[in-house]
This record gives C-alpha cells, structure tokens and sequence, in this order.
C-alpha cells in the first residue's frame, strides 16, 4: 500500500495520521519504491482532510535508500520539501530499533519539528528513546512474548505505557 492508498483509507475510516515513505527512493524487498509526498498531500486535501497528519518514515523498514546523503540530511530535505507533521526514524526492519545516535543525529538538526522512533522500542530501551525523541510508534514490544506475529499483551501494554510515563515525568 503506498501513500496515496493510506490517505484514501485514513481518510474513510478518520484517522488522525498516516505513517509512510512519503519521500526518497528506495529499493526494497518488495521492489523499487517511489512515493511522491506533493501527490498525497494533495489528494489528503482533496478529500477534504487536510487535518490529516503526514509522518514521514525517512529510514525504511525493508528497503535501503538510494539516496547516499546522511540520514540527518535527507530528514532536513524532506521537511523542507515535503513539510510531514513528523519525521520517523526506524530500524532496518521491524521490531529493530534504529540506532539512538540515529535518532539523536536526526532530531540535533530537526529541534522544531517532531521526531518519533518507528521501531524496535523496547521496555527496557523506552526511557533512553524518549530522552532523545519526541515519541515512538510501538507495535512488536507490545505483543505476546514480543513476538510480530502475536496478538497485543494488555499485560505488556500497560507496563509499557507505564514506563513510558515515568520517562515522561508523569
């Protein structure tokens, strides 16, 4: 599913956010990768959601970018070309994180603009990941045993969030 197909559902289900590729290229396990961010903001406005939030996923799962500028500098390009609500930075597949001195390289030259970890966050990584990030997407962590494939621990949910909380301060 690419950009334009996540707005279309996001939008007929009222989402409040896609997370994409919304920028670069890239080959990967699926093939080539392509995403224009211009055509999916405008077709998010097109249906009338232009509360849509857009965030950018600028290190892919599953693919590698062929673009061979840093990862600080293809996030300031894309939010200066492509203005994303977020910019994620993920591991290189799921439930891997993305190396915290990924996210704090990206984050150093994006101050003003939110930057979420997309991968890999852990129970045990959530408060060092929240000292340098502005949030993280959560999946595999929350999962029985940990495990991609299994259905959400509420167990594990709570105590995530619980320690997410104190990170926080909360």
């Amino acid at each position: 599913m690419g950009p334009d197909e996540l707005v279309a559902l996001a939008a007929a289900t009222g989402a409040s956010f896609i997370r994409e590729i919304l920028t670069g290229t890239y080959a990967s396990d699926m093939g080539p990768w392509n995403p224009d961010a211009g055509a999916a903001m405008r077709y998010r406005d097109r249906l009338g959601r232009s509360d849509l939030a857009m965030f950018d996923n600028i290190s892919a799962e599953f693919a590698w970018s062929l673009d061979q500028r840093s990862l600080p500098d293809r996030a300031r390009s894309a939010v200066f070309s492509s203005i994303p609500d977020a910019i994620l930075v993920s591991g290189i597949i799921t439930g891997e994180a993305a190396a915290l001195s990924e996210l704090e390289a990206v984050k150093k030259v994006l101050p003003d603009t939110p930057v979420l970890a997309n991968t890999g966050v852990k129970h045990a990584t959530v408060a060092d990941v929240l000292r340098v990030a502005d949030g993280c997407i959560v999946g595999t962590a929350l999962k029985v045993d940990g495990n991609t494939w299994n259905a959400v621990d509420p167990e594990r949910a709570k105590e995530f969030m619980r320690l997410a909380r104190a990170a926080r301060g909360h």
